[in-house]
């Protein structure tokens, strides 16, 4: 392959482009590997388009060494497999949907569960169909709120989609194994440094789910780790050990006049100051914060919920939204239409409405907490005597310096994160729903149980520039890069030619070649793009041309080294 700059459809930008918000955005558009079509999507120019097949060309690789078949699906899907499954309503306004001429509803897939499933279905009869693992590599479609970061939060995005069929748990599980070491085997090919989380499933259901994250200061997602042992998890994913039930008989309710303390902080302080209880230790964990959320279900009304945590303790709205999935949820502020829930004042003892609480608040445990009734507040409130919760829910900030859930002595660290890939131990969820059986060794009829697994493609391009640039610009790894080699032709005198000629040759012996051939751009504002676009070798045909030398430029070290214009191909092919 041999690129020329003065024909290719590439323009450099000096400066940042006023959209860009992290650094992969910034040097994808200033490099002209990309550009913004609309909100969420982008259009992927020469240079941009090589470096997305590459990736998908790396992923589909280990997809066939792992076994798995290729198909593709449209993008453009009927309402009714989604119906069936119930995600048409549980993905809620996540979705593009739309109508045909005939008014019949469709939407642009978001995943392809469904699909899969009735292929299945549509194509298998008996046990000796399986085990099958099918995979994909389509254009998914997904209506983002807030669109931003270019390609790591857009609307339209590539995706590899593989789906594992099994007839046994057993099979499920080895498949999830093998997908999970292919993964393994596509992110070191990327270089990609990452960590694998438990994670929660969310709206694609199933039981065990892990994350892969790749390590990066702008990513959405919070992961921990802990100090002593393996124990890693998205922070939606992290579960709360409840703490042991207190020991002794605690003493009766008692509501106390507590003005002008609707804040923890301010409760706390009064709480030592006129020694409730016959306490002055008070702290914000002794006490029971009640926060009102309402609680929006795909397909029904909005309900109101209450959830107690201690009041050391924030609302981590993103872990809410995971335990409540497919529902979402927001902070409620309409208490005058509610008399009975007193802002700042709530307590648990006779609420009104559904009511989970934090882990932490185990029977027998006494908390001081609003009386309900502005103005006052309560001691001795026991969970299991005073109130009884309709369950638990994880919604409590995670925070570092936690206690491991796992082993129990480790202190929780904290790192953000871009999710890279996912994979799910779907179970029989999608089989289920279309009634997929086939029939099996003994004559019966064997209900298959499905994983899923899935890779972000698009995506990994912008990964991987968030963990390879540095002030300059790009910095690709060789498997991905859009060439091998950028050859710079820096000056006058027959020196475009010889670069030419130098392009043809290292194109010969397997290489594939960009060569900087602009006439009237200068050998400065050539070095700049080229240590912008980032491709791994250059060669710079320039000031020793005369006396038969190349400059070779490494870009992720910096080196450069004069090498004899005859040893060039040989020098390059052997690294």
């Amino acid at each position: 392959m041999l690129l020329r700059m003065s024909t290719m459809l590439l323009k450099t930008l000096r400066e940042d482009p006023a959209e860009a918000e992290v650094p992969s955005h910034r040097l994808l558009l200033r490099a002209g590997y990309i550009r913004r079509a609309a909100p969420g999507g982008y259009t992927w120019l020469p240079l941009g388009k090589l470096v997305l097949d590459n990736i998908a060309r790396v992923v589909r690789e280990e997809m066939f060494a792992a076994g798995a078949q290729e198909v593709s699906f449209p993008a453009l899907l009927p309402r009714d497999p989604y119906q069936t499954s119930g995600r048409w309503t549980d993905y809620g306004d996540d979705i593009f949907t739309l109508k045909d001429r005939r008014d019949a509803d469709y939407l642009l897939a978001p995943t392809h569960e469904e699909m899969f499933a009735l292929l299945v279905q549509d194509l298998t009869s008996s046990y000796r169909d399986f085990p099958m693992i099918l995979f994909q590599v389509q254009t998914k479609y997904r209506d983002e709120a807030r669109p931003r970061a270019g390609l790591l939060r857009g609307r339209e995005f590539l995706m590899k989609d593989a789906y594992s069929f099994d007839l046994t748990d057993d099979g499920l599980a080895a498949a999830y194994q093998a997908m999970r070491g292919a993964y393994q085997k596509i992110f070191a090919r990327l270089e990609v440094e990452h960590t694998i989380v438990s994670a929660m499933a969310g709206a694609m259901g199933g039981s065990a789910s892990e994350e892969f994250l790749a390590v990066a200061d702008v990513g959405e997602d919070t992961f921990v780790g802990c100090t002593k042992c393996d124990y890693a998890a998205n922070t939606e994913a992290v579960v709360t050990p409840a703490p042991p039930a207190p020991e002794g008989t605690p003493g009766p309710l008692t509501v106390h006049d507590t003005p002008d303390t609707p804040t923890i902080a301010a409760l706390v302080d009064l709480a030592n100051q006129r020694a409730l209880g016959g306490r002055t230790d008070w702290t914000a964990a002794g006490t029971l914060k009640n926060v009102v959320v309402t609680v929006h279900h795909p397909g029904r009304e909005p309900e109101l919920l209450a959830i107690g945590l201690p009041g050391d303790r924030e609302v981590d709205l993103k872990r809410l939204d995971a335990a409540l999935a497919p529902a979402t949820a927001e902070l409620f502020d309409d208490f005058a239409s509610r008399p009975d829930l007193v802002k700042g004042y709530i307590g648990p003892q006779g609420i009104q409405i559904r009511y989970l609480v934090d882990p932490r608040v185990v029977a027998g445990t006494a908390w001081l907490t609003g009386a309900n009734e502005a103005g006052k507040h309560a001691t001795s409130v026991v969970a299991g005597r005073d109130f009884t919760p309709d369950g638990t829910i994880e919604a409590a900030e995670v925070r570092a310096g936690d206690t491991c859930p796992q082993c129990g002595e480790g202190e929780l660290t904290m790192r953000r994160g871009i999710e890279i890939g996912h994979i799910f131990q779907l179970g029989r969820r999608y089989t289920d729903a279309f009634k997929l059986d086939v029939l099996g060794q003994d004559g019966k009829p064997v209900r298959p149980t499905m994983g899923s697994y899935g890779v972000g493609v698009s995506r990994a391009v912008a990964v991987v520039a968030e963990q390879h640039h540095d002030e300059r610009g790009l910095i690709w790894p060789a498997e991905i890069a859009p060439a091998d080699v950028h050859v710079v032709a820096a000056g006058k005198d027959g020196q475009v030619e010889a670069a030419l000629r130098l392009a043809e040759v290292l194109v010969a012996a397997g290489l594939r070649v960009l060569v900087d051939d602009r006439a009237g751009v200068s050998a400065g504002v050539k070095f700049t793009d080229a240590e912008l676009i980032g491709i791994p070798h250059t060669v710079v045909v320039g000031r020793r041309f005369g006396e038969g030398y190349a400059e070779l430029r490494d870009r992720r070290t910096g080196g450069r080294d004069e090498v004899p214009m005859s040893d060039v191909v040989t020098t390059l092919t052997s690294v």
